[in-house]
């Protein structure tokens, strides 16, 4: 069961997706919501003052207060509606870089059961957009992606499994098994399916079925290019309300990066997606 939930709760675009998300899953579970928020600091938008000036440290300061401030506004409408729905929760406001920010919540994230962000919202240039991504590869845990047109509650009805055969996609069936007990309808999606008998969607169909959950198996066939848009289509086609599958990335001179599939959910997704690296 989830027990621990964590929010990221974002400062430069809408609240909402995150706070109906997260609150919706507490609820369905019991369970503590813990909601972090932050107000980015950049020393770029500290002026450069010339030797003998007015002393920097009050200009710092006053950034600070400002970012404080920004989180704590945030994390004002998520405690009003945290309040509303009679969930245990506790804020956390943060005034800092984006770095120091990205630390604080992967360290937080190790020790919830489940991290909630907002899908990134591309057409707005934003340290927020930023996050999601992070929590992913720092979390060492099971993500839950909303996009950032959700509104209202959360519905775990029927649920999507996207199945590879491969490592993270197990993990992320591991990691999403709460939501997946609690399902009225479970669809394996393959696109192009796994080699591996061992690993084949019958196989993981018993391995359901073992424990008490009976799932029916699509298997789509696309290009490279269309997987992501594929798996979104058959999605829509069978009223999925939550996707569940194994996020992918590789490093790149040390700076770590999407995959293809990977990146193109969370510029498209149209339902909440849960992610595991």
């Amino acid at each position: 069961m989830y027990k621990n939930l964590l929010v990221h709760i974002p400062t430069e675009r809408s609240q909402r997706p995150a706070i109906d998300g997260s609150i919706s899953l507490a609820t369905t579970f019991g369970a503590h919501l813990e909601a972090i928020a932050v107000g980015y600091e950049s020393v770029n938008d500290i002026p450069f003052v010339a030797e003998g000036g007015v002393a920097m440290a009050p200009l710092f300061e006053a950034q600070h207060e400002s970012a404080l401030a920004s989180a704590r506004a945030a994390l004002a409408v998520f405690e009003f509606e945290a309040k509303t729905a009679q969930v245990a929760y506790r804020c956390r406001a943060i005034g800092g870089s984006y770095a120091e920010a990205a630390d604080i919540l992967g360290a937080t994230a190790r020790l919830s059961d489940l991290t909630i962000v907002s899908q990134p919202e591309l057409s707005t240039a934003t340290n927020d957009n930023l996050m999601p991504q992070e929590m992913l590869f720092r979390s060492g845990g099971p993500v839950l992606v909303i996009p950032y047109t959700f509104h209202g509650a959360l519905n775990i009805g029927r649920i999507g499994i996207c199945w590879d055969g491969g490592r993270l996609a197990a993990r992320a069936i591991r990691d999403a098994m709460p939501l997946i007990s609690k399902a009225n309808a479970l669809t394996v999606l393959t696109v192009n399916e796994p080699v591996s008998a061992e690993a084949s969607p019958d196989r993981l169909l018993a391995h359901l079925a073992s424990l008490g959950l009976p799932a029916k198996a699509i298997s789509l066939q696309a290009d490279h290019s269309r997987i992501q848009s594929t798996i979104l289509s058959a999605a829509a086609d069978e009223g999925l309300d939550l996707l569940v599958m194994g996020g992918y990335g590789h490093s790149r001179l040390k700076e770590t990066v999407l995959g293809g599939v990977t990146r193109d959910m969370f510029r498209s997704m149209t339902v909440p997606t849960l992610m595991s690296h």
